[in-house]
């Protein structure tokens, strides 16, 4: 029987210069009351974000193409470097116990992938093995965790990272359109890494109590697969992330057939778990997992709060409210949690853990 990975270590980053959602649409002068709205009424305070630099009038500039991707590359590296580090020493591992290092990222495009730069920017061994996952979203932090944790079990205790770090400001198509306000008034820049191990009964001698990484389950939801998409924005020549407004309602529908399909055969009912840990998709995808799997906003404190204080900052989210819960130190041995994200495909993601 394969080895269940434990969860041993969470960190996370953001950018240094945050702004309330005020600040970013007086920065680029932002008048229509209804997209005004759209930002006002999203129940973030903060975002983390490196935006363009100023001309000489104040303005922003525009950004080609080719600026963004540098972003990209070196805000992924800075913030991924600090959650990696800040993961290991909550794991108390350093950089040299490292055997395996999965990134996520969707917010740009590198090669070589951004394992190889990390790898050479701090110095891991070269022997390290690595894979990345690009381009799946905010979804995307469950899909390696899987992926990672059959690697875990494969190779006993050895030390896995994953990490996703996304730069949503290299993202961004500034413009006064509604088209892009529901996109531009949600995402922020962040980091997030945890780290798994497993061993003979679920233990390793050395590292912190964390929770058993038990089963997932997943759905996928082909009818809005154009929901939540990147298209070329030819006026502009760069990427625009495009994201239906329906959607939060779409994915809401579909969470209590994912987390039935989680519990099944495992003789927990949704009453039975403690510790509910959901993406930071937006307001409305909140309320949708509210209502439809029947919890109440005290369930997700940590992901509402995660909202308030970051924005969405896709595939590392979770890992900010599991980080939250962490330090809340509620969890008790036996105490069961459901990891969920969604994104795009459009995709739901969920795991069940066991502390």
């Amino acid at each position: 029987m394969p080895l269940a990975p434990r969860i041993v270590g969470v960190g996370t980053s953001a950018t240094p210069t945050s702004f309330t959602q005020r600040e970013v649409l007086d920065t680029f002068g932002i008048t229509d009351p209804k997209i005004r709205g759209v930002f006002l009424n999203s129940a973030i305070e903060r975002r983390h974000l490196t935006l363009p630099p100023e001309a000489e009038d104040g303005t922003r500039l525009s950004e080609p193409q080719g600026d963004l991707l540098d972003k990209h590359k070196a805000l992924a590296i800075e913030m991924g470097a600090e959650a990696l580090r800040n993961c290991l020493k909550r794991a108390g591992a350093d950089l040299s116990d490292l055997r395996h290092l999965c990134c996520v990222t969707s917010t740009g495009f590198l090669t070589p992938g951004l394992s190889a730069l990390l790898i050479r920017e701090l110095g891991i061994d070269r022997h390290c093995s690595r894979s990345d996952i690009v381009g799946m979203g905010c979804n995307a932090g469950l899909n390696a965790l899987g992926v990672v944790s059959g690697w875990a079990a494969a190779h006993p205790g050895e030390l896995a990272v994953v990490l996703c770090s996304e730069a949503c400001s290299a993202a961004y198509a500034m413009d006064s359109t509604m088209r892009t306000a529901v996109v531009n008034s949600l995402f922020g820049d962040g980091s997030g890494a945890v780290a798994l191990v497993a061993g003979a009964d679920g233990t390793v001698p050395g590292t912190p109590e964390g929770p058993s990484v038990l089963k997932f389950a997943s759905c996928i939801i082909p009818e809005a697969a154009d929901a939540m998409r990147y298209d070329w924005d030819r006026d502009q020549g760069r990427f625009s992330f495009f994201l239906d407004p329906q959607i939060p309602y779409v994915v809401g529908a579909h969470a209590e057939l994912t987390v039935d399909r989680l519990l099944e055969g495992t003789g927990l009912r949704r009453s039975d778990i403690r510790h509910w840990l959901v993406h930071s998709g937006g307001k409305k995808v909140i309320d949708a997992v509210i209502v439809n799997l029947g919890l109440t906003r005290h369930d997700l404190r940590h992901t509402v709060g995660v909202l308030r204080d970051y924005g969405n900052v896709s595939s590392g989210s979770f890992l900010f409210s599991y980080e939250r819960l962490l330090d809340e130190h509620v969890t008790a041995p036996g105490d069961h949690g459901v990891l969920m994200t969604m994104g795009p495909g459009s995709t739901i993601e969920t795991a069940l853990v066991r502390w």
